[in-house]
């Protein structure tokens, strides 16, 4: 293999590892308040996320089985949190969707969902 060869593989190694480093890099949810799914039987006054490194959560709603929107008081102001938790107004029996959108510490833009039901 020639030095020009050599280099260019050695070049396209480096691209490729640090991608690949920089790919599990990304922050992922790790625990959801209530958990997903959980079946309870109290409403809860706050919905959460804990992340494995920070987040900045840019959207974040709630939403019962019809449709309907339920509005979310956030507490973080919009900055980078490992833990994000939010009050919500008080809530019925039924199931409900937590839908959220972030970026990631690293600029990777992030979503994901989670539910739970009020009741038996």
């Amino acid at each position: 293999m020639s030095v020009n060869s050599r280099q260019v593989v050695g070049a396209f190694l480096t691209v490729a590892l640090s991608w690949g480093s920089s790919a599990a890099a990304h922050s992922t949810k790790e625990k959801t308040e209530p958990a997903d799914g959980a079946v309870i039987t109290t409403a809860p006054t706050t919905i959460g996320m804990t992340f494995d490194s920070p987040m900045r959560v840019t959207m974040i709603t709630l939403t019962d089985a019809e449709g309907g929107e339920y509005p979310v008081d956030r507490t973080d102001g919009m900055v980078p949190v490992m833990s994000f938790t939010a009050d919500v107004p008080p809530l019925q029996r039924g199931t409900y969707t937590v839908e959220w959108r972030g970026l990631a510490d690293d600029g990777h833009a992030m979503d994901g969902s989670f539910s739970f039901k009020i009741g038996d």
